[in-house]
């Protein structure tokens, strides 16, 4: 066997396991985190009074505008210098969440004003108050709309957690890094590497259209 198929087989759990253990349940949680927030704040834009208005488009505007590695740092290498220090994994899975509430918040707002005012309008009209026709009229309206581009941040996600490595949070690519530094074959590592993220990515990819047809027979 050439020694750079076995360094792959020898490999190839680690890395693995580092995918199982840290990728997918930061990347889950992020975008289950992500996504409350997103609508809250998608709600607040939306209807919420002025004040709260604009803290939340002032926190879209900061978190969209901003690289997310920047935003890493600044929460598990600046909060300390105020007093607050933070873990690996959870600075990261505040980082994350923020990120993807900021994204999800103009998804979620996007689709809630796609929906047609004459929808609005149907639901008055048979007596239902605003929080009745947001709930049972609208928000499964917008469903359709924004399930694509959400399950497309996810997939997103999934790659963005590689950023973590920076800050020591022991997930797949640091795994990668750890393995190179002893075994000095960085390609067939990081290859290595991006194949499981290619196999992460494939399998959500499959589920997302599944999802995506079981929706349509509702719509």
């Amino acid at each position: 066997m050439p020694p750079w198929l076995q360094l792959m087989l020898d490999s190839f759990w680690r890395l693995f396991a580092a995918g199982v253990m840290f990728t997918l349940p930061l990347a889950i949680f992020s975008f289950i985190g992500g996504l409350a927030v997103g609508f809250v704040v998608a709600l607040i834009r939306l209807y919420g009074p002025q004040p709260l208005k604009g803290i939340a488009d002032f926190y879209v505007w900061v978190i969209r505008g901003t690289p997310l590695l920047v935003q890493l740092f600044l929460i598990f290498y600046g909060l300390p210098s105020a007093g607050i220090t933070l873990d690996a994994f959870p600075a990261a899975l505040i980082g994350f969440i923020m990120s993807v509430g900021a994204y999800s918040s103009e998804i979620i707002r996007g689709a809630i004003l796609s929906v047609p005012k004459v929808q609005w309008e149907a639901a008055y009209a048979i007596g239902m108050s605003s929080s009745q026709a947001m709930r049972r009229v609208i928000l499964p309206q917008s469903v359709f709309v924004s399930l694509p581009p959400l399950a497309n941040s996810f997939i997103s996600l999934i790659k963005d957690t590689s950023l973590a490595a920076v800050i020591t949070v022991p997930e797949m690519f640091l795994a990668a890094q750890r393995i190179v530094s002893v075994t000095y074959e960085p390609l067939i590592l990081y290859i290595e590497a991006a194949f499981i993220y290619l196999m992460f990515s494939t399998v959500l990819g499959k589920l997302q259209a599944r999802l995506e047809i079981y929706f349509r027979r509702y719509e």
